[in-house]
């Protein structure tokens, strides 16, 4: 979540470094801080507990001025959040340094520095990063070849900017497991975890790749990789632009981006549909050789990427025929999987560098499989870089921390994979066509739920004060059910969870009360008379229920059981789509609502 923004240039770089990091504020953060390397005084630093305001405001009174420069947002990992655990962090007089990831073998590490005679004033993993360095100088010809020696001691993940008044005129970074992109000016140059840091200063970015270092100046930058050999990295221009990330009319980017769905999903199939079918090569031009060959299709994720998974399990079983899985990331890059032959693997990840993902995706290339799709937002990212075939979702920047059109848009390329995939496997299957038609409609039909925005939000209001919710969906409605609690809990902090309607008398039913209330989507398919049946044990235990229906499910109001009814939309493929837009935008008004 921490954000990272760094600059050198000949001008001075704290106005540009502060805008950065407001940026970055959809990430989440805790604390912030600014370092400086002014001429005559060496490093100077500014931190606050709390937000980016409250550093602008120390500026305000204790001004800081420097050509090069480095700042941070910190979520907290090691060590409460507090000014002393705040990035940057310095060793002496010599180091400072922002750093987002986590260092394993930080404790090892320490134990080494403290018997040297290091002090730490942190409680942070990133301070032993900053000691190393400091220590590693000592032996080094350059700042560049200390941090080469450093980051070869770290265990974990890392982005790495470092600055030292010992060589003014560069910033070194190191990036493995979390994103740094260069951004490149004329007579400057920059540095962040995230694009939308650089927006307002470029739009030529250079991407690092897992275990790059890099040095940069005002003109200039070298990169080596893992072994320390040379390397170039491609520039590439961004087509986004500085107010793509702005909230504009909208109190929120969650709300702003609940909105955005339906162009969002029209990008996403925009020339991907045919007359009577999806074009294989949508997926890349060697997309055909390898379709014929699949047996089987195992899919990797985490968060609301692993839930759009879920999801599309269903589909690909029950319209492309073919045996498909779905793990989480974080638990299948730590087991022995055993990949039945011809098994296509696919990765969905919204920014494409999510940790566990990735590193799943590596030990997927090592396993047998027969080839690797990634299903990704951003296209410069190392999960699009390092899969066989790819298909982005478009969604364009995403800022709010909750998912919304990112997930959508990859229930939506997960649509297209599997219409694939039936093409291949089950040719003639009555879906394909009335899928295609029903893809057609979707962001259409997507606008006529947004309409429902305003009885959503009244529906919110009853539960505002409740502290705990159950959502219940059978079948595909499942994982969706499961997207509809983490968006809860995740944005109003209310404690939520979800469950397969049916399971509802294994367990649930007995925290069943007035003061629980019971989210539910019933659409109008082959399971809606057993979701009514579990409807009925809630109601029996006094358990309010709110029901996101279709009109055709014939679904009463009555004391209570609340149901708003969703448009007719009658396509199994695209129904998942529409039930989730007003669970998005019921998270959304709780949230509000409580502040």
């Amino acid at each position: 979540m921490c954000g990272i923004v760094g600059a050198i240039a000949e001008r001075d770089v704290v106005a540009i470094l502060l805008e950065g990091l407001r940026r970055l504020e959809y990430r989440g953060y805790d604390s912030a801080g600014i370092a400086v390397i002014e001429p005559g005084d060496g490093i100077r630093r500014a931190r606050v507990e709390g937000k980016v305001q409250g550093l602008a405001d120390l500026l305000e009174k204790e001004p800081l001025r420097g050509q090069a420069g480095i700042a941070h947002t910190r979520w907290a990992t090691h060590g409460v959040p507090s000014e002393r655990n705040a990035h940057p962090h310095v060793s002496g007089s010599r180091i400072t340094l922002v750093h987002n990831g986590i260092i394993e073998n930080h404790e090892e590490l320490r134990d080494e520095l403290a018997a040297k005679g290091y002090e730490f004033s942190s409680d942070t993993d990133t301070e032993v990063v900053a000691h190393l360095i400091n220590d590693a100088l000592d032996h080094a010809d350059s700042l560049y070849a200390a941090v080469q020696a450093v980051v070869k001691k770290l265990r974990g993940a890392y982005a790495l900017v470092v600055m030292s008044p010992e060589d003014p005129d560069h910033l070194i970074c190191a990036r493995m497991g979390c994103p740094v992109v260069l951004g490149l000016g004329i007579g400057e140059n920059f540095v962040a975890s995230d694009v939308a840091a650089l927006l307002p200063v470029t739009r030529r970015f250079i991407f690092l790749e897992e275990g790059d270092v890099a040095l940069v100046s005002r003109k200039d930058i070298e990169i080596v990789d893992t072994d320390g050999a040379a390397v170039e990295r491609p520039a590439r221009e961004s087509d986004l632009s500085a107010d793509a990330v702005e909230r504009g009319e909208y109190r929120h980017y969650m709300l702003k981006e609940i909105h955005e769905q339906p162009r969002a999903i029209a990008e996403t199939l925009e020339d991907r549909l045919g007359t009577s079918s999806v074009p294989s090569a949508i997926l890349g031009p060697n997309a055909e050789e390898i379709l014929r060959d699949i047996r089987a299709v195992h899919i990797i994720a985490c968060g609301t990427s692993y839930h759009a998974g879920m999801v599309a399990r269903y589909a690909i079983e029950r319209v492309a025929k073919l045996p498909c899985s779905v793990e989480v990331a974080s638990e299948y890059r730590y087991r022995d999987p055993v990949v039945p032959e011809g098994t296509l693997f696919i990765s969905i990840s919204q920014s494409g560098e999510t940790a566990d993902t990735l590193a799943a995706l590596r030990l997927a290339k090592k396993t047998g499989y027969l080839a690797t799709l990634a299903i990704c937002n951003v296209p410069e990212s190392s999960l699009v870089r390092e899969s066989d075939l790819v298909l982005m979702t478009r969604a364009g920047p995403e800022i709010g921390v909750a998912s919304t059109k990112a997930f959508t848009t990859q229930l939506v390329a997960l649509n297209l994979v599997t219409l694939v995939l039936a093409q291949h496997r089950n040719p003639d299957s009555p879906e394909i066509a009335e899928s295609l038609d029903a893809m057609r409609r979707l962001a259409g039909d997507i606008e006529s739920v947004l309409e429902l925005d305003e009885e959503i939000r009244k529906l919110a209001e009853k539960l505002v004060e409740k502290h705990h919710a159950l959502f219940l969906g059978r079948g595909v409605f499942f994982p969706i059910a499961l997207e509809g609690a983490l968006k809860l809990k995740e944005i109003s902090y209310i404690h939520a969870e979800a469950y397969p309607a049916g399971e509802l008398k294994h367990g649930p039913l007995a925290l069943v009360d007035d003061d629980m209330p019971i989210i539910a989507v019933a659409p109008n398919d082959s399971l809606l008379d057993k979701v009514k049946a579990n409807l009925q044990e809630v109601r029996a235990r006094g358990g309010q229920l709110y029901v996101f229906a279709d009109p055709d499910a014939r679904m009463k109001n009555e004391p209570g059981v609340e149901v708003l009814e969703l448009p007719r939309h009658a396509a199994a493929l695209t129904q998942p789509v529409l039930y989730t837009i007003p669970l998005q935008l019921l998270s959304y008004h709780v949230a509000v609502l409580k502040g």
